[in-house]
């Protein structure tokens, strides 16, 4: 899929977030919150990964930065345990940027 050529660039994110005792019926309610188009619309959850047995949620975000992906989080009442810049993707063995 081909970006706009004036679109500004959109970082990603990777997220990890513990879970106290969430259901199944809860893991969904929380997939649907997150992928509910955001405030900002500049935030994006792409993929959201869950381990109910663990009570860990994986999730990869695109946003404009790190300050403003925090601030959305914040105010989706979201806690996070950490919050790392993604910066390059290997693909079939060859390591590409991430845009």
């Amino acid at each position: 899929m081909a970006r706009c050529p004036f679109a500004a660039p959109v970082a990603r994110y990777l997220s990890m977030h513990s879970l106290a005792c969430l259901t199944r019926q809860g893991a969904e309610a929380l997939a649907l919150k997150l992928a509910a188009p955001a405030a900002p619309a500049s935030v994006k959850a792409r993929r959201i990964r869950f381990n109910l047995q663990e009570g860990k949620m994986l999730v990869e975000f695109e946003a404009p930065d790190r300050e403003t992906l925090e601030r959305w989080l914040k105010t989706q009442g979201v806690h996070f345990d950490w919050l790392l810049r993604l910066e390059f993707e290997a693909l079939a063995g060859n390591l590409q940027p991430l845009e």
